[in-house]
């Protein structure tokens, strides 16, 4: 079995390919909806559609509880984190196009490697660094903050994106040992309690439209995070690592679509130097790979 998912690389490729399309439509949906509902309120329909499709799966294959797992406080932690993203990022939404708000927020990449230095204690050469410094100038070009009237919602932005680095490290962590489905319904379940809490005072009855994007960000959400970590069953990360930049085209697409947005040269220019930046990332991190496979004669 593990030898047929090897010889697959690029359906691997196309899987997360979708999967991240998926995310982008994902923030489109939302886009349109915190133009009248508030984000917790968002946020608790998505979550209980996950939990709902997790939780009856999870049982129908028997995976074991989180409960049960040494990774439980860690679960909590990145949970957390993802949920302060979360907010922070579609708190923006309501100012920031969706192009810019994504080129942005895939800012998060470079911080997982200046995270990975001091809590994972990995080694970092000089090719990840010169990545690293022009991954945070196109951070900057595409913040405009001397310029743009929406510094705020840009900072808050990026800030998510330290957040979601953050929990990427600790997903590391977690994946060593839980399942998919059991990650994405406890991390569901924590964003589920957490909102409801604040739905007396932000709860607002959808309409019929309301409900079917709700409901629709929820069924996207589940199905990119599915076809995701299924694509990682098929190729190796440092070959799906690329494609997760595919979703600031199809950002750009749905931005242009939907609102007719044509992003400032400035997106254009941030955009392009923090994919070229992770793609240096990930040919330093193949190069390493070879050279550590390499006998020393």
């Amino acid at each position: 079995m593990a030898g047929s998912l090897e010889a697959r690389p690029l359906f691997g490729i196309g899987l997360a390919a979708m999967g991240y399309s998926c995310f982008a439509l994902q923030d489109a949906l939302v886009k349109l909806l915190v133009e009248s509902y508030e984000v917790p309120q968002i946020l608790f329909v998505r979550s209980a559609v996950i939990v709902l499709i997790t939780g009856l799966l999870a049982y129908r294959y028997r995976h074991p509880s989180i409960l049960k797992s040494k990774y439980r406080g860690t679960v909590v932690i990145r949970a957390a984190l993802m949920l302060t993203a979360w907010m922070l990022f579609y708190s923006s939404a309501r100012y920031l196009g969706l192009a810019e708000l994504t080129t942005l927020y895939f800012s998060a990449p470079i911080m997982v490697m200046f995270l990975s230095i001091f809590v994972l204690k990995e080694k970092v050469g000089a090719g990840r660094w010169i990545a690293c410094v022009v991954g945070f100038v196109g951070v900057v070009i595409a913040a405009n903050p001397a310029n743009s009237p929406n510094w705020l919602p840009a900072t808050l932005c990026i800030i998510a994106g330290f957040c979601w680095a953050w929990s990427t490290i600790l997903i590391r962590l977690v994946s060593r040992s839980e399942t998919t489905l059991t990650q994405m319904y406890a991390t569901s379940a924590l964003f589920g309690i957490a909102c409801a809490l604040s739905l007396p005072w932000l709860w607002k009855n959808p309409d019929a439209q309301g409900w079917l994007l709700m409901i629709g960000v929820g069924l996207v959400s589940t199905i990119g995070q599915y076809l995701l970590y299924e694509g990682f069953r098929y190729a190796p990360a440092s070959s799906l690592a690329p494609v997760e930049y595919t979703g600031l085209i199809w950002a750009f697409i749905y931005g242009y679509v939907i609102w007719t947005e044509v992003p400032a040269i400035n997106v254009f220019i941030g955009a392009i130097l923090i994919v070229a930046a992770s793609l240096v990332l990930v040919s330093w991190a193949r190069r390493s790979m070879r050279m550590a496979k390499e006998p020393i004669s």
